[in-house]
């Protein structure tokens, strides 16, 4: 059965939609900014108190505090506010459970991107230029970037833990691996393993740091390098997860053969990623693919489908496609012995 997209039915959702889901994401984005949840880590502030500690004007704060209790980020009891459940195991810095960082990568990148959708949707052109080597330039901006990926793939690393059987399995190495979160927790799941990361050079200092605290620094190496130019690392698996929405179809097919030929006789390449469905009912992966629009020269998000064919072109078996999470797609592809 397929689902259908949920219907507007009233001009008040049509306002709802074109207005207050843009300004509640924003008072999100600028709580994060002004460091409301983590003032707020294990207290109970007056309003007085908290709109002191963060320096606001008393005229703005009130309705500021309010608002995030509205959308269940704050409680407010007996005059006093604190973080909600969610706002305290998520959006505390620190937390293992930290999300922020993919959010305020968002407010200083994809928020100002989305106030020209329209000029993006007219040229065909991103609206942020040479973000990606510009923010790695910035020790700043890297850390943000590097909380954004921690964020995702620690929701994500779980489940592809459980999703592959990796009982057999001797090396592992994960493409475009950031500071390595996705790998190191995949191996503290499975100690059997030695694991590697392949991604530019300036990943490689934050790449140790992070592996030593995982505790796997033993088992894990980082190969840097561009995986356009270099070749990747031979392995038993393989995974290349929310990198192929990053660049244009023929690079995703160069990049699935060069891991074609990385792969180990026998082994498997996983591939993730928010692909689309056949129908648009997932709006969430619809404005995922927007961003791609917004922020590089060819990316978008792409259907399962599609990514067979390039997996099939490459050489690779390739088993049915299933849900990953709430949102992404895993597929797993096998190279013949």
């Amino acid at each position: 059965m397929t689902t259908q997209p949920p219907q507007i039915t009233s001009p008040a959702e049509l306002i709802r939609l074109g207005k207050t889901a843009f300004c509640t994401a924003k008072v999100l984005l600028s709580a994060l900014e002004l460091r409301v949840f983590a003032v707020l880590d294990g207290l109970s502030l007056t309003g007085p108190q908290l709109e002191e500690r963060l320096g606001l004007h008393p005229r703005a704060s009130g309705d500021f505090f309010d608002t995030l209790v509205a959308l269940g980020l704050l409680v407010r009891a007996e005059g006093r506010y604190s973080n909600a459940p969610a706002a305290k195991e998520h959006l505390v810095p620190g937390k293992a459970a930290y999300v922020g960082g993919f959010l305020e990568r968002s407010d200083r990148v994809l928020y100002p991107a989305w106030g020209d959708l329209t000029g993006a949707l007219r040229t065909g052109r991103p609206r942020v230029t040479n973000a990606f080597r510009g923010m790695l330039d910035d020790p700043d901006r890297r850390i943000s970037y590097l909380g954004m990926m921690d964020a995702l793939s620690t929701m994500l690393a779980p489940l592809i833990a459980q999703a592959f059987d990796w009982g057999t399995v001797k090396s592992y190495a994960d493409i475009g691996g950031a500071r390595g979160n996705l790998a190191g927790r995949v191996a503290r799941a499975h100690p059997h393993l030695s694991v590697h990361v392949f991604d530019l050079p300036p990943m490689e200092q934050p790449f140790h740091e992070h592996v030593e605290r995982l505790g796997v620094a033993e088992r894990a190496t980082f190969h840097a390098g561009d995986f356009f130019a270099d070749p990747l690392p031979e392995a038993d698996v393989l995974t290349i997860g929310h990198v192929l929405h990053n660049w244009a179809p023929a690079e995703r097919r160069t990049l699935i053969k060069k891991a074609y030929q990385a792969v180990n006789p026998g082994g498997a390449l996983i591939v993730y990623d928010r692909m689309l469905a056949d129908e648009p009912v997932d709006a969430e992966n619809l404005v995922i693919s927007l961003d791609m629009l917004l922020t590089t020269d060819g990316g978008s998000e792409y259907l399962a489908g599609e990514c067979r064919d390039w997996l099939e072109e490459a050489g690779f078996a390739v088993e049915p496609a299933r849900p990953l999470g709430e949102h992404d797609t895993l597929i797993v592809a096998r190279k013949g012995s």
